[in-house]
C-alpha cells in the first residue's frame, strides 16, 4: 500500500513520501501563480484552477489569496464561491457540493494527529530518516449543496455538513450537521430548522 493510499484510507502515512512531497510541489507552484494572477485574466485563472483541483463545476469562483496542500483532493460543485484566505488542507478528500458560498478565512482540515503526545510524536529510534517526526492521518470532509459557511469558520476532519445549511462565522464545526439548519458556536451546534 502507498503512502497516499493509506492517507486516503485514515490510517497513519508518511508525510515526506516522494508521491506526496511532488505533488505538494506542483500544487504550490499553481498555487503562487494563481495567487499572483492578474484579476482580470480567466482564461489563466480558469487554466490554473482545472489543473490544480480534483474536479470543478462551472462557475466556480475562488478568490486570491487561496491555499491548500495538494489541490487534486478537492472537488467544488457548479455555481460554487470561495472567498479570499480560505485554507484547505486536503490530505483527504474535500468536497462541496453546488451553488455553495464560502466567506473569507474558512479553513477546512482533513489532516489530524494523535492527541495524546506519546502517540503524536515519535521517540528517538522510532522515527526512520525520511519519516516526519509527528504522526499524522486524515478523515474527508463533505459539505452539501446550497450551503453557505460563514466567515472564519473551521471545519474539522471527518465532518459532513448537510444541503441548504448556514454555519454561522467563527464556528468551529467538530460534528456531523443535518440538512436544512443555521448551525453556528464553538463547538458548533444546531440552532434551529430553516425547511
Amino acid at each position: 500500500m502507498t503512502e497516499k493510499e493509506k492517507m486516503l484510507g485514515g490510517q497513519i502515512y508518511n508525510t515526506l513520501d516522494p508521491q506526496l512531497i511532488e505533488q505538494y510541489h506542483k500544487a504550490r507552484r499553481l498555487i503562487k501563480d494563481y495567487n499572483l494572477l492578474d484579476s482580470e485574466d480567466m482564461v489563466k485563472r480558469e487554466a490554473i484552477l482545472n489543473a490544480l483541483l480534483g474536479e470543478k463545476g462551472e462557475k466556480v469562483w475562488i478568490e486570491a489569496p487561496f491555499f491548500c496542500d495538494y489541490g487534486e483532493h478537492i472537488h467544488i460543485g457548479e455555481n460554487t464561491f470561495v472567498n479570499m484566505n480560505c485554507t484547505f488542507l486536503d490530505d483527504n478528500i474535500i468536497r462541496i457540493g453546488k451553488n455553495g458560498l464560502i466567506a473569507p478565512g474558512v479553513q477546512i482540515y482533513t489532516a489530524s494527529h494523535p492527541i495524546k503526545a506519546s502517540e503524536r510524536i515519535r521517540r528517538p529510534g522510532e522515527q526512520a530518516s525520511d519519516e516526519p517526526i509527528y504522526r499524522t492521518s486524515s478523515k474527508p470532509v463533505t459539505i452539501g449543496d446550497n450551503v453557505w459557511i460563514g466567515g472564519n469558520v473551521c471545519i474539522m476532519p471527518g465532518v459532513n455538513i448537510g444541503d441548504n445549511v448556514t454555519i454561522g462565522a467563527g464556528a468551529v464545526v467538530t460534528k456531523d450537521i443535518p440538512d436544512n439548519v443555521l448551525a453556528y458556536g464553538n463547538p458548533c451546534r444546531v440552532i434551529k430548522s430553516i425547511e
